[in-house]
């Protein structure tokens, strides 16, 4: 199946830098999307340590079934899967390694939404609140779910939707990269039909625009994801682009 694809980031209209970083590598089908925390420039320092970590990883290991795999394997995931999953581990322990080096980098911590294609299937993973969703017939579905403070309550039922989007810890993730040297990743395989578009992003979407507008802007661009990505980006930033805003559109092509 072919794919259509778009990444674009921007850095908002509140902050002096962008710390997200995005990633495509379209001979291995790798897409990847970090949200780097940390002072002093660190944050964008760890969303690239990710990124290009996992793209390492994905590239060393792509065709070659027999490798040794330094995390193990997980029963009931594919090859790709437990490429993509390992990838991931493998860009923590980069991250950790980098906030060794030096002393301004100390706390740092990423994000992490990727999606490994291979044909129908696409193996999605992610660690933290940036998020992977599904636009299907108009119809827009979130497919993962946030490693953040915030969801766990709503989850749990302490607090309200209404409540989650407004609370002063709604920006508190209780997983990311940089974190411990042990880390879960949640993966997913989506079986992807020809017109389905998945968008990957950091919440410098989400915060800022609805998932009813997120899924109008898409719908209105009519399958070209280079307007849909443009159109999503002028829409966080005029609903005032508090944070750094990054989005990856892949749509699925016979």
């Amino acid at each position: 199946m072919k794919i259509a694809y778009q990444a674009l980031s921007d850095v908002g209209r509140k902050r002096k830098g962008n710390e997200d970083s995005v990633f495509v590598n379209p001979e291995q089908n790798l897409f990847v999307v970090a949200d780097g925390m940390g002072g002093h420039a660190a944050g964008e320092v760890a969303s690239k340590v990710a990124v290009e970590s996992i793209n390492e990883f994905v590239c060393l290991t792509g065709g070659d079934e027999d490798i040794t795999w330094p995390f193990g394997l997980e029963d009931g995931l594919s090859f790709d899967g437990n490429r993509l999953k390992s990838a991931i581990q493998y860009a923590n322990r980069k991250v950790l390694d980098a906030t060794r080096e030096r002393k301004e980098y100390l706390g740092m911590a990423t994000t992490v939404v990727a999606c490994l294609v291979d044909g129908n299937a696409a193996n999605l993973a992610h660690v933290g609140d940036s998020r992977v969703y599904l636009v299907r017939g108009g119809v827009l579905t979130q497919l993962t779910s946030d490693h953040s403070w915030v969801n766990e309550q709503l989850e749990s039922g302490i607090i309200s939707a209404d409540q989650a989007r407004s609370h002063p810890l709604r920006n508190v993730v209780t997983r990311a990269l940089g974190g411990r040297p042990e880390l879960v990743v949640d993966l997913q395989e989506h079986k992807a039909v020809p017109g389905d578009i998945l968008l990957l992003c950091s919440d410098g979407l989400t915060s800022m625009v609805p998932d009813e507008d997120i899924v109008r802007l898409v719908e209105d661009a009519r399958g070209n994801v280079e307007r849909a990505a443009q159109a999503l980006v002028e829409e966080a930033n005029q609903r005032g682009g508090e944070d750094n805003i990054t989005v990856l559109l892949l749509k699925f092509e016979e």
